[in-house]
């Protein structure tokens, strides 16, 4: 694999969101990923980056978000950083649970569920995402379909099993 790394600054507003997929689709075509990895690497990206700028930036575009790509033997490392003052990592709402008056933590939820690790650091202001891309195979995928049936609609996850047994 390739030893690189691409850093990309973004201004704390959505409509920055944009430029995440460019820089995902480039890295995907340099290092040869498939579509479907491509997919969760880009959804796992742009709920990251839409956290740091809501969340963490509060949307204030005198600050940054800091997307940083970097290859690692053990797979394509992309690091989110803001400029917000970081929340405690260990206190992540479950969107699963029915017995919050409140949904809240989709967006770690996806992102647990469709990156391989993730690693927090400075105080729940950076967020690495490692995607183990050599890694990747059926029961994996198996895996992480099992893990959003708890989360989306049945039907959906369905049909995308069914497509992927006729692959």
């Amino acid at each position: 694999m390739l030893s690189e790394k691409i850093e990309l600054n973004l201004t704390s507003v959505l409509d920055s969101l944009h430029q995440v997929e460019k820089f995902v689709e480039n890295i995907c075509d340099e290092f040869n990923i498939n579509n479907t990895y491509f997919g969760n690497i880009l959804i796992v990206l742009t709920e990251a980056v839409e956290n740091a700028i809501i969340h963490g930036n509060k949307n204030n575009p005198a600050k940054v978000v800091s997307l940083v790509f970097i290859s690692k033997p053990e797979g394509l490392s992309f690091s989110i950083t803001d400029e917000g003052n970081g929340f405690d990592t260990s206190n992540i709402p479950d969107p699963t649970d029915i017995s919050q008056e409140e949904i809240k933590g989709r967006g770690i939820f996806l992102i647990k569920s469709l990156a391989d690790e993730i690693i927090y650091s400075n105080n729940g202001k950076t967020l690495e995402v490692i995607f183990k891309i050599s890694s990747i195979n059926n029961e994996m995928a198996t895996e992480r379909i099992n893990m959003l049936k708890k989360y989306s609609n049945p039907k959906e996850i369905s049909s995308i099993e069914n497509r992927n047994k006729q692959s």
